[in-house]
């Protein structure tokens, strides 16, 4: 949609009831085909609307922007596939909705030359507004009318449906009077518009403002730099980035004060004037100017501060926009303004949108703070934005969250406005109940019960209910208390995000959100109508609201929770009331249902969705197999809501399917052997077999630290999975007529071999109500409750066996390679292992030194955990009024060598204060003494985190000090503090800090900027785009690229129209993009996509996000294809500057990640001709990598070469010989005599040796006294661009496929042609029957091309699934 920008003001929101309900209306007509409504859906709570695409993220998708969308409304047949087909074709309703693109003319008032504006035929009249609000020459204005031929348009008309608008069209703007809320708008617009390129709402985490730094890095956009030769290369490291850099943001004042004026509102006879409110402004000339807002425009009227007079001033200046007034009154302002509109234009404008969450940073500048009445407003309103213009004022969010989920979904077009709309409610509710949790922990909200203590205490704002994780009235007394009730919200998160992504309709959750706060953790939830009006023994009609004592249940609950039960393999048990009868559930005890006041059917308290974990889980009569109990399970736990995680059950059942299919599958092919001859070899072989394969399944013991299962010998099995699945379903489907006995004895037995649940087929599912001594099972001693307890101990045993190992083994073959605390949890919990068991990977890891790296970061993990729930409880029991001196006197005890730091505030002080706040009744959330941490020391705090190791993770430290650690773990105290800053919420102070000081403390009270709140949601998911996404990986695997390109284009797209401009997973199709532009040459076009790519990295992830590192380094190789060799010097510098001083890594660059990024800038630099700087580079990536690939591996080879190519350039023939030795030794062993690599190493050692003779000889002629002596010139090729790419490509792991010039154009003109014409559409479930689109559930890996497929390393990720 060329020319409509998505950047959306707060004034255009839809503010009346029959507006948003005639954006519904039109919603429901709409097609989606690229790009939807740009207005902004935050003040539409009862109908969300889709927000648009702007001009540059629907650049990004090169096909489909424009085509036309075919809506399909297909039948389904069950019978028989070929029928179907057939009556599809006659039968489905062929709707084709034309988008055309066209130009009209804007005519500005004041302006004398038009507006030329691309437009398409499915945009609504509003976007044209939009457009007018952001560009530069017309952004001052708001209250206008568009007009065409003398008509006023309706705002909410598609274009189409405007007769008279053709090609050439002239639109006049008409100025319009305006009215009080028109008048603040306009106001609150100007405000925005000059603090719009100030970082200050960025650094302080507000209205969903983040950084960017890419722009700086690279000087101005990279896109519009010309090519640059490397002669003129500066290859020193920018000042800007490095750590003791003292430059700072430039600021641009425009304006010294702007105000509401004190004499608002106008009185009654001014009202009758025409007056709607009065400002006061104070100019860089220092000039006063009380100013009215009248419904004509702005004018300055004779006011004092002492004195009003509303009469016009002696100059009469009539504005209708406030910018032209004082650009009347204030020449300064004038001039700034200009400049400032230029800065602004000159910001990408990925820089400009807002996220859709707020993004923190621990460390800002110290902010300056300027008066802003607008911003005082809002702090200081209960009400939201604008929300108070809007009838009923507040939005009521459940029936929002829940609207949404009901929206139409049978096509394409429906589906898109769907998750949309349940994307951007989501999206506003967390911010929202981001904001209230943060008011009600500063005591900024009046709780429903003040009479009751005050950590029970519960409260209601903005129609969301809030709770503290404290164990009220001790309902998880038996469960572990406080531990458990903080526990208790995470695991309920879980049970909310799994029960959403099912999406069953008919079945609704809460909208949920948990946030951590100053030590508190607060749940936040969406209130079911008529919840607050009964009592909750009224309200449950399904589950326990007494812990079994009293179990109901609905038969229309059972009838919605069947259907769900079944995907997230939950088994149907029954449990016993009081009464002892018998009631059956599909779900947890604890799992209520309640039907509102709406009818609806909810589900809540899902924290024990999952089966619990045995392993940390104490029972006398119940014990683990002799291998868990000989590794020290089961252990005690401070709580006993310890559960498995999702992905490790499906991991589990997975894994037990794949053994039962080739079990049975092997046993049917032997019982055919069988039938065509009998004989006893094949009786012998099927019976050994057999034994073979029921104990593959079996979890073996730890070997080496790896566990063997099935997988190492499913690869040599004769049959193929998919065909043992053929075999398995026609034995599972019959009727049992047309089977004989032996067939069912076949399946009997593959289930009992893997622990089936069922004896006539595969049936793994789990009852999470086992090992829970408050529930009463009906038959608690049947062989198939045994079962169910066995099968819930095989998994927890798969996981310590099995996906621990496996993630050792992952970090040895590097196909997984954590560089921080963050990128590690992931790994573990893609693997389904649970942050408790980080004590057990620790002590795997560090068997292995080739894995040392990660066993450092394991480590500090362990430590930034402990001192996270230490720091929980200590700010707990601190006054506000001490908040900053406690934070920063814990970072002394815990980060600094000073062994007696001042905690800035006595005990004596402190108790005061307490006093003082006692008699005031003021709420004082925990009871314990707030004083208690003044007494706190380095040794201390070091002996509490060394026990609550032992303690939470059973792992034992072997320090007693941050020096001691530092020491004995290789860490950092900067990564220690990041990441401790980031888990708890910290914001310091950015400057030098010497850590390492010993004779003074490091952190004062001034240094603490801000705490911020840690939250946690749940992540709605674009579908279809992931089935597009992933599809387009799996078509790249198998090499077909222009297949591949087309969906992840089509991804892109629909991922635009789901999220809007900005979120992470764009980020990650604009990376893949982005590369496979780059490996079909089309270098600009990958350095565009990849520049996309970084910036919403940075604003949606963070600037040290490890995403975003590799984000910069891929930048930088795509920079360098297109010569801009000292931009992609610059982006190396900063991905290496981001690695190591913001510490991602725990312990400087002894990492693999620092080897590649080493090896990057020194092939970068020598491409430059620095061959000193280079070598130094390139030398530290020979010796990182001969570390943990081992001294024998293809890369140290590869290094070898470089650094000998290096060496030879800068003539020192000697070591470039003895380095290509080294090399040429490596490929000889590794590939053979005869392979290219050995071959072209062995013509380099022919090529150094001849130049080493020739320079030796002449040199010894040198010593002999000999004259007249001329050098011959020495052989050094000076590199290329083209031959240093190519081996960037080598170590990057990018190998081209030979594509030729035909095809790549042939492909080209394809999809230029797809962009124009695309009448045959398919709805996405249909591309996947054409194209046997399967479901891809592991990230695939990224990056190499072999053989003409594509794979990538961990860096290219598909779109994560929760």
């Amino acid at each position: 949609m060329a020319g409509i920008s998505d950047v959306t003001d707060g004034e255009n929101n839809v503010d009346s009831a029959q507006e948003r309900k005639k954006v519904t209306e039109l919603k429901k007509e709409r097609v989606i085909n690229g790009h939807g409504d740009t207005m902004d859906s935050d003040q539409a709570p009862s109908s969300p609307v889709m927000n648009g695409l702007s001009d540059e993220s629907t650049s990004s998708s090169s096909s489909g922007d424009e085509s036309p969308v075919k809506e399909k409304e297909e039948k389904t047949d069950k019978d028989a596939e070929d029928d179907a087909k057939k009556e599809e074709k006659e039968e489905q309703e062929m709707v084709l909705i034309q988008d055309t693109g066209f130009n009209v003319k804007i005519v500005v008032p004041g302006m004398s030359e038009s507006i030329e504006l691309p437009v398409s035929s499915m945009e609504l009249v509003q976007e044209i507004h939009q457009v007018l609000m952001d560009r530069e020459d017309t952004c001052h204005r708001t209250c206008f009318s568009i007009q065409l031929d003398g008509t006023t348009l309706d705002n909410f008309a598609e274009l189409k449906s405007i007769e008279s608008l053709k090609e050439g069209s002239i639109i006049k703007v008409v100025e319009e009077p305006y009215t009080v809320r028109e008048a603040r708008i306009h106001v609150r617009h100007i405000r925005d518009l000059l603090k719009s390129i100030d970082p200050a709402d960025a650094y302080n985490g507000v209205d969903c403002n983040s950084m960017s730094f890419l722009n700086v890095v690279t000087s101005g956009d990279i896109l519009d730099k010309k090519r640059t030769k490397p002669e003129s290369i500066d290859c020193t490291p920018p000042d800007f980035i490095m750590p003791n850099s003292k430059e700072g943001p430039c600021y641009l004042y425009i304006l010294i004060s702007r105000n509401l004026s004190g004499w608002n509102p106008p009185p009654g006879n001014r009202k009758m004037h025409g007056d709607l409110l009065y400002l006061y402004v104070l100019t860089l000339e220092e000039k006063k100017y009380h100013i009215t807002a009248s419904t004509r425009g702005f004018y300055v009227n004779q006011s004092t501060e002492d004195e009003f007079n509303p009469r016009s001033a002696q100059q009469k200046y009539l504005s209708h926009s406030l910018i032209d007034l004082l650009s009347q009154i204030s020449p300064a302002f004038k001039k700034n303004f200009n400049v400032l509109l230029k800065k602004r234009a000159n910001k990408h404008p990925f820089e400009r949108m807002t996220t859709p969450y707020q993004v923190y940073s621990w460390m800002a500048p110290m902010p300056e703070h300027s008066v802003d009445y607008i911003r005082a407003e809002d702090a200081f309103s209960t009400r939201l934005g604008y929300e108070e213009h809007i009838p009923g004022q507040t939005r009521d969010w459940n029936e929002e969250i829940q609207t949404t989920r009901e929206l139409p979904r049978k096509t394409l077009p429906e589906r898109l406005i769907r998750e949309r709309a349940i994307f951007k409610v989501h999206s506003d509710f967390v911010g929202a109940a981001t904001r209230g949790a943060t008011a009600v922990i500063d005591g900024n909200v009046m709780a429903i019960n003040p009479g009751e203590e005050a950590k029970m205490q519960m409260f209601i704002w903005n129609n969301i209910f809030f709770s503290l994780g404290f164990d009220v009235r001790d309902h998880y007394k038996d469960f572990g208390g406080d531990a458990a009730a903080y526990t208790a919200p995470g695991n309920d998160l879980q049970g909310v995000r799994a029960y959403f992504s099912v999406d069953n309709e008919g079945l609704y959750t809460l909208g949920t959100v948990v946030v951590d706060y100053r030590g508190y953790r607060v749940t936040a939830q969406s209130i079911i109508p008529g919840i607050l009006e009964r009592e909750q023994e009224q309200s449950v009609v399904y589950g326990s609201i007494d812990f079994g004592k009293t179990v109901v249940t609905s038969d229309k609950y059972k009838e919605l929770l069947k259907k769900t039960s079944s995907q997230l393999k939950i088994r149907p048990h029954n449990v016993l009331n009081e009464k002892s009868d018998a009631v059956e559930l599909y779900s947890s005890l604890e799992c209520k249902g309640i039907v509102g006041n709406d009818q609806r059917h909810y589900i809540l308290d899902l924290l024990r969705t999952f089966p619990p974990d045995p392993n940390y889980l104490k029972f006398e009569d119940e014990e683990l197999s002799k291998t868990m109990t000989e590794m020290g399970f089961p252990r005690q736990f401070r709580h006993k809501l310890a559960c498995l995680r999702q992905e490790l059950i499906e991991t589990f059942v997975e894994t037990r399917y794949v053994a039962f299919v080739r079990h049975a599958a092997y046993q049917f092919q032997q019982l055919q052997l069988q039938r065509q001859n009998k004989k006893a070899d094949d009786q012998t072989e099927s019976k050994n077999e057999e034994t073979k394969d029921m104990k593959s399944i079996e979890p073996k013991p730890l070997t080496n630290g790896h566990s063997e299962t099935c997988d190492s010998e499913d690869k040599d099995e004769d049959i193929e999975t998919d065909e043992a699945k053929k075999i398995v379903e026609a034995l599972t489907a019959g009727d049992g007529q047309t089977f004989e006995e032996n067939s069912k004895d076949i399946v009997k037995k593959a289930a009992q071999a893997v622990g089936s649940l069922s004896d006539t087929e595969f049936s793994i599912t789990f009852n999470p109500d086992v090992f829970q001594s408050h529930v009463k099972h009906a038959e608690p001693e049947g062989e198939t409750f045994k079962k169910e307890k066995k099968l819930v101990k095989d998994a927890a045993e798969f996981l310590v066996l099995h996906q621990i190992p496996s993630l050792v083994n992952d970090c040895m073959d590097h196909t997984s390679s954590p560089i921080d605390g963050l990128t590690l949890t992931e790994a573990m919990h893609n693997k389904g292992i649970n942050m408790r068991y980080l004590g057990k990977v620790a002590d795997v890891m560090s068997k292995y030194s080739s894995v040392s790296y990660v066993y450092d970061i394991v480590v500090a993990e362990l430590i930034t955990r402990a001192a996270k729930r230490l720091f929980k409880i200590y700010m707990q029991g601190v006054d506000m009024m001490s908040l900053s001196s406690a934070v920063s006197h814990f970072l002394n005890c815990f980060l600094g060598s000073f062994p007696s730091p001042h905690a800035q505030i006595t005990a004596e002080e402190s108790k005061k204060t307490r006093r003082k706040n006692n008699r005031k009744n003021k709420a004082v959330l925990v009871s314990i003494d707030n004083t208690e941490w003044v007494n706190d020391t380095p040794k201390t705090i070091w002996k509490k985190v060394v026990d609550e190791v032992q303690d939470y993770f059973q792992y034992t430290l072997d320090c007693d000090s941050i020096d001691s650690a530092l020491e004995r773990y290789n860490l950092q105290r900067v990564s220690l503090l990041r990441q401790f800053c980031l888990k708890v919420g910290i914001q310091i102070l950015l400057k030098e800090y010497n850590l390492d000081a010993k004779n003074k403390q490091v952190f004062y009270e001034d240094d603490i900027i801000n705490v911020f709140p840690i939250v946690k949601n749940v992540h709605p998911k674009a579908t279809d785009a992931y089935h597009f996404f992933t599809s387009g990986q799996t078509k790249i695997q198998q090499g077909l690229l222009r297949e591949g390109y087309e969906l992840i284009s089509e991804a892109l797209n629909l991922l635009n129209n789901v999220y809007g401009p900005m979120h992470a997973e764009i980020a990650a199709c604009l990376r893949l993009l982005a590369r496979l532009n780059y490996i079909m040459g089309e270098y600009g076009e990958a350095m565009s996509y990849q520049q996309r790519a970084v910036l919403m990295s940075e604003r949606v992830l963070g600037i040290d996000h490890p995403n975003t590192i590799t984000e910069y380094a891929h930048l930088a190789l795509y920079c360098f294809a297109n010569s801009q060799v000292s931009i992609a010097l610059r982006l190396m510098y900063r991905t290496r500057y981001l690695a190591l001083y913001l510490a991602l890594l725990c312990h400087g660059d002894n990492h693999p990640e620092v080897a590649l990024i080493d090896s990057n800038i020194g092939l970068i630099l020598h491409a430059a001709e620095e061959y000193d700087l280079s070598l130094r580079f390139l030398e530290n990536a020979l010796q990182i990598n001969s570390k943990f690939h081992g001294a024998k591996s293809l890369k140290v080879a590869m290094n070898y070469h470089l650094v000998a190519r290096t060496h030879s350039c800068r003539g020192d023939f000697r070591a470039a010989l003895q380095s290509e030795k080294e090399a040429f030794t490596i490929y000889k062993h590794m590939l053979g005599e005869e392979h290219d690599r050995t071959k072209e190493s062995s013509e380099c050692l022919k090529h150094l040796t001849q130049q080493a003779v020739v320079f030796q000889k002449k040199m010894n002629e040198i010593y002999k006294g000999e004259k007249s002596i001329t050098f011959p010139p020495l052989q050094i090729q000076t590199p290329s661009i083209g031959s240093v790419l190519e081996t960037l490509n080598v170590v990057n792991g990018i190998v081209f496929v030979q594509i030729s010039p035909e095809d790549i154009e042939r492909f080209k003109k394809q999809m230029a042609l797809k962009s124009v014409e695309k009448d045959n559409e398919l709805e996405p479930k249909e591309l996947e029957d054409k194209l046997s689109i399967k479901e891809v559930k592991e990230e695939l890996p990224n990056g190499t091309m072999t053989n003409g497929s594509l794979e990538t390393n961990n860096s290219e990720m598909a779109l994560p699934l929760d």
